[in-house]
């Protein structure tokens, strides 16, 4: 609305309304690398408004990175840290950067390449050993089927890596590929605050429908196989169950990291007891009585994840001065991981 400038001593008043997206203000950071030449290249521009990604990025249609910061946002993000590249020759140097960003809970990209998501995943992995740990949601090309799906699962093989099937369509109905299911999913887990709540049947808002019907056949082996499953029933899109593409470890068949749970709850304790001792020990002395607090912290915030059913468990926890180093000050515990609940089995005993 427009505002007139009065000169008369006073109290004014303005408003404005929008019916635009804009970002959850209890969800986390999206990351989105895109191809776009709108937008300045290898600048990390943080997004919280679908009018904002409109002035910033253009308007690219199904597919581009104002479409894909809406799904997000739309789905429970709080805002979306975009880097834009001109070409495909882009994508390292920008995955490089978002790597380098503070606070991104996930990060997505508009590319279906299999090279292209093998360096997000990367990206990923080396930002989550630097302490800012991260997921990644990749997502097939048009029309793959189960069994190519299947088949990249195995390639990317990471417990921070979650691949989305199928893929999705326009408001026309024509196929795409799966990237705005990705944004979708990506907002999704941002916008949740329990890392133990199990992601399937997650409703994916803004989705105009999914290009393939999956069976309950090929649901299995999707999960099986690593590839997260969504499916589409009375016009609501929802996820199925969230699994992580991490189904192998050293050659052999490994279920460790399958449900994408496990992965969000150790993020979510490992991260949270860093930040709590960095910020009460930031000055303390090596001695039995500084570690003796530094281990009633750590039961404290432990104590605190399991009265919230982030944790089922723990034990072990043990602080000691390390003898190689007198300033080092060892932490060592086990906790065991609250598993989501997938299914429920009813047996029925009938007489007649």
């Amino acid at each position: 609305m427009s505002i007139t400038v009065h000169q008369r001593p006073g109290v004014y008043s303005s408003y404005d309304a929008s019916g635009l997206v804009s970002g959850s203000g209890t969800g986390r950071l999206v990351g989105l690398v895109g191809i776009n030449t709108a937008a300045q290249a290898g600048t990390v521009q943080t997004v919280t408004s679908y009018d904002q990604a409109l002035t910033l990025f253009g308007d690219q249609g199904c597919e581009g990175m104002a479409e894909l910061i809406r799904l997000a946002l739309k789905n429970g993000a709080s805002g979306v840290a975009a880097v834009a590249v001109a070409d495909a020759e882009g994508y390292e140097a920008a995955f490089a950067e978002m790597a380098k960003t503070e606070d991104v809970a996930l990060v997505i990209c508009d590319s279906t390449d299999a090279a292209v998501q093998k360096k997000l995943r990367s990206s990923v992995e080396e930002a989550s050993g630097q302490r800012r740990e991260r997921l990644c949601v990749v997502a097939g090309a048009k029309n793959e089927t189960v069994e190519q799906l299947i088949a990249r699962a195995k390639e990317l093989n990471h417990e921070r890596v979650v691949l989305v099937a199928p893929g999705a369509v326009d408001g026309q109905g024509a196929p795409l590929s799966g990237v705005t299911l990705a944004a979708a999913v990506a907002g999704a887990i941002a916008g949740e605050n329990d890392p133990a709540v199990p992601l399937g049947g997650a409703e994916l808002k803004g989705m105009d429908g999914l290009s393939a019907r999956l069976e309950d056949n090929d649901i299995d082996l999707l999960i099986l196989g690593g590839v997260t499953p969504v499916e589409s029933l009375g016009g609501v899109v929802s996820v199925v169950r969230g699994v992580t593409t991490r189904t192998v470890s050293g050659g052999a068949a490994d279920t460790t990291w399958r449900d994408l749970s496990a992965i969000r709850v150790v993020d979510d304790v490992i991260p949270g007891l860093r930040s709590v001792l960095r910020a009460k020990f930031r000055r303390a002395k090596n001695t039995q009585q500084s570690r003796g607090a530094i281990r009633s912290q750590v039961v404290l915030e432990l104590e605190n994840k399991l009265a919230r059913e982030i944790i089922t468990g723990y034990d072990g926890v043990n602080v000691s001065a390390d003898s190689t180093d007198p300033s080092r000050c060892l932490v060592d515990f086990s906790f065991a991981v609250a598993h989501g609940l997938n299914q429920i089995w009813l047996t029925a005993h009938i007489t007649v």
